[in-house]
């Protein structure tokens, strides 16, 4: 999906409060109300938009510690790049994963109480995914920036005249017009 002034508006408002009303959204935007919702479920169906949340300080709730972590693993098959992904996947503690290029597999970044916190990750969780071949940890001693998607800097097509649906053999599904 290609999105225009509009759309990135919209996800502008959207991404700075996620509970913005429509009627709110559509005045910061330039568009009535039901143009608007057309283009916020349509970024939405279309995976623009993929989901809401609330940001959470991390220490109010207990978790005072962020590690990132580096990690090799012993093997580069198909198969156990995907198990151990999947293995990540349930580890509540892993917020970030990253398959990498470089010197390292992977970058994850993992929330903890402390340091004893991490040692018990370690030792009941991370030390026994099979295939790791090295890794190393660093402890975050203070974030200097932490930013949402720069929406100013996205491409962005002219928005008029509304662009075109994509063909039903790209997507799947029927072609339907869609109003600006």
């Amino acid at each position: 999906m290609t999105v225009d002034k509009f759309d990135l508006a919209i996800l502008k408002v959207l991404q700075e409060d996620a509970r913005a009303s429509l009627q709110d959204i559509s005045k910061r935007v330039g568009l009535s109300p039901t143009p608007c919702w057309n283009r916020i479920r349509k970024m939405e169906a279309e995976g623009v938009i993929q989901g809401y949340t609330v940001r959470i300080d991390p220490a109010a709730i207990g978790f005072t510690e962020t590690v990132l972590v580096q990690v090799t693993l012993e093997s580069h098959t198909d198969e156990t790049l995907y198990d151990f992904g999947r293995t990540l996947e349930q580890i509540p503690e892993v917020l970030e994963a990253y398959l990498v290029s470089g010197d390292y597999d992977y970058y994850i970044r993992i929330a903890v109480k402390d340091t004893r916190d991490y040692e018990r990750l370690l030792r009941e969780r991370l030390y026994r995914i099979p295939g790791i071949r090295h890794s190393k940890s660093s402890f975050v001693l203070r974030t200097l920036k932490e930013s949402l998607i720069p929406l100013s800097s996205a491409p962005v097509v002219d928005g008029s005249p509304p662009r075109k649906a994509r063909s039903a053999r790209a997507t799947g599904k029927p072609a339907t017009k869609r109003q600006p």
